[in-house]
């Protein structure tokens, strides 16, 4: 489930299923047409673009950006420059055509392929738990990263540290520690339970549906089990942080 191939299959499902995005655009607040594949909603979203402080002129890298909802959607607000990296070229391709063969290319959390220094904000929406190294995908991200950009994480960490409920990938996962080991300073990591209200109500939601020939809705639902069964032992946290000048 953490493979290219696997996200391949789950993008490509996933742009046939009308049933899947409405639910989750409804669910999750986000503006009408947005091709969402994480769990920020709207608040978080606008929470989001306010912390990466980019303007028009500058160039933001959205790391792991999948269908590139969130960084088209910052870019448009914002006017800045968007450069999405994504590891399933299904995804990029998908991106690409959303915004009329916009800058998405594939790599990985730790390979972008992006030069030193090359944006001055990175932008990454709960998927840093995919990268088989946290600590080198923090550090790609600082590589990357102009001096005096700022780079905004969301994701999820454990409740409870060690708790061996929650998926191993979770449980390795310490913003407050592993972003100063990286080379960051001024990191803030706080929690957003309020974000979690719209999730709790978009995987109730989905056990609803009733498709079951729709393989988009079916791997919903099989993701929904998995998460409402370890869902208070999960933290939501908002991390943000800067490269020394």
């Amino acid at each position: 489930m953490t493979s290219a191939e696997h996200f391949d299959r789950w993008y490509t499902d996933r742009a046939a299923s009308p049933i899947v995005d409405d639910l989750v655009r409804r669910t999750l607040g986000l503006p009408e047409g947005f091709e969402s594949t994480s769990l920020l909603g709207g608040p978080g979203l606008d929470e989001v673009t306010t912390a990466l402080g980019v303007a028009r002129g500058r160039v933001l890298l959205d790391l792991a950006c999948g269908r590139g909802g969130y960084g088209l959607e910052i870019a448009r607000r914002t006017g800045c420059r968007l450069v999405g990296v994504d590891f399933s070229a299904v995804a990029v391709d998908q991106a690409r055509q959303s915004s009329g063969g916009g800058d998405f290319r594939v790599g990985t959390l730790t390979a972008t392929g992006l030069s030193p220094a090359a944006v001055d904000a990175v932008l990454v929406v709960d998927s840093v738990q995919f990268a088989e190294s946290k600590p080198d995908a923090l550090r790609e991200c600082l590589r990357v990263l102009r001096p005096g950009g700022r780079l905004v994480v969301t994701g999820w960490q454990a409740a409870e540290p060690g708790d061996e409920l929650v998926w191993h990938r979770i449980r390795e996962l310490d913003l407050a520690a592993q972003l100063p080991e990286a080379g960051f300073t001024e990191v803030e990591v706080v929690d957003r339970p309020q974000w979690r209200e719209r999730e709790r109500r978009m995987w109730e939601e989905a056990l609803a549906l009733d498709a079951p020939d729709d393989p988009a809705v079916v791997a919903t639902q099989q993701e929904a089990r998995r998460v409402l069964a370890v869902f208070d032992r999960t933290r939501r946290v908002l991390a943000t942080a800067v490269k020394p000048a």
